[in-house]
């Protein structure tokens, strides 16, 4: 490598360190990390594992290839995988000894490895890793944060040299970044437990299903509409914080309200309805698109298509697109989940009920969208499942 190909390759490493300490959200941290080492590197393919409890835990994935014809492989994203951290897996691997592995051909590994390749992915997908290089993400005291894994450089070339410094500079620049996020992801789902003790409907795994089928949702009508990659990643980094957070005004509804067992009068629902009014006003104050768009659906996701939801009885694209996507994930998942009060739906009845309530309660485009990503919705159900 040249010497201003170097410093050139540098100068960008230090410009992304700059961009991602603005990122909120982990998940759209992940995703812009292995964007921009796949970008590099020329990668086809790549996914990310972060450390914890002594495992390797499959956090996200990426794969041009599936994408480019069409395939949703974002039901992929919510496999709840983990593997040891030891020697029997390449990523296992390089996480237990602390250094790169890179491999010219998964399928033809070496007598004398200890790790094998799991081919459970590409036998599912069609898809035939040949290149891969994992590297172990550790920061500057050594501590593991987890494993970046790239597959399938450009016409299938072995990972070079340059490739492996790069992604030994990169990986410190990650490995901080994520810890950061996961920093401030701890104590924002503290913040969303303290609202759980008032509310024992609102559930941490709730709240991160309503989260998760959100962003699924606007990425599938993000594409149907053709936005562009960079606006809808960002857009997604705020909107999945915003959409967890819906139901926070009600930590200003009194419990007598709040934890009824029995059904509210006339005069307590009103009361009940203004928690989207009072979880606004946390926001009235914005200052960022997080702030924006959390004020947004706070305010907004019980309003409904027909006009005849609340606060404001607004009516079809009145009501802001995060609120309308938010109205039915939160329907969808108090419908399809059991509570101490109330057995869960059948999916065919959920599905019904979406269907019946296009043009009325729900924004018809958003129903049908939602229908093309049923596998995903149903990989996040499993991932985020109510813990007894």
């Amino acid at each position: 490598m040249q010497a201003n190909e170097y410093n050139d390759r540098l100068d960008s490493l230090l410009r992304f360190s700059e961009q991602i300490v603005r990122i909120e959200d982990l998940d759209a941290l992940l995703d812009q990390l292995l964007l921009e080492a796949r970008r590099y590197t020329g990668a086809d393919a790549g996914s990310i594992y972060l450390a914890e409890d002594e495992k390797l835990r499959f956090a996200y994935v990426q794969n041009d290839r599936l994408q480019s014809l069409g395939s949703r492989n974002n039901r992929f994203l919510y496999n709840d995988v983990t593997i040891p951290i030891d020697e029997s897996s390449i990523a296992g691997f390089a996480a237990s000894r602390g250094e790169m592995v890179n491999i010219n051909d998964v399928y033809n590994l070496p007598d004398n490895a200890p790790y094998s390749f799991n081919t459970s992915f590409d036998e599912q997908t069609g898809y035939k890793t040949v290149t891969t290089v994992a590297a172990p993400l550790t920061t500057g005291n050594g501590t593991l944060v987890g494993v970046l894994q790239l597959i399938n450089k450009d016409e299938q070339k072995p990972f070079s040299e340059e490739d492996l410094l790069y992604l030994r500079h990169f990986g410190l620049i990650a490995s901080g970044a994520i810890d950061r996020a996961r920093i401030t992801r701890t104590v924002f789902t503290r913040m969303l437990q303290m609202a759980e003790l008032r509310d024992p409907k609102e559930t941490g795994a709730h709240v991160n299903r309503v989260g998760t089928y959100s962003i699924e949702i606007y990425e599938a009508w993000a594409r149907k509409r053709g936005v562009p990659d960079d606006e809808m990643r960002a857009f997604k980094g705020s909107f999945r914080i915003a959409a967890m957070l819906h139901d926070v005004g009600k930590v200003a509804i009194s419990d007598k309200i709040l934890k009824k067992p029995a059904k509210l009068t006339d005069d307590e629902f009103k009361v009940m309805q203004n928690h989207t009014e009072y979880g606004a006003s946390l926001f009235g104050d914005t200052h960022s698109l997080l702030d924006e768009m959390s004020r947004d659906v706070v305010l907004g996701h019980h309003e409904r298509w027909d006009g005849n939801g609340y606060p404001k009885g607004l009516k079809g694209e009145e009501i802001p697109l995060t609120a309308r996507i938010v109205a039915m994930a939160d329907v969808y998942d108090a419908l399809i989940s059991s509570r101490v009060y109330k057995s869960a739906w059948s999916e065919e009845d959920v599905d019904n009920l979406l269907r019946e309530e296009a043009g009325k309660h729900f924004d018809p485009e958003l129903v049908e969208i939602f229908f093309t990503i049923q596998d995903v919705i149903r990989a996040i159900r499993l991932k985020y499942m109510e813990q007894d």
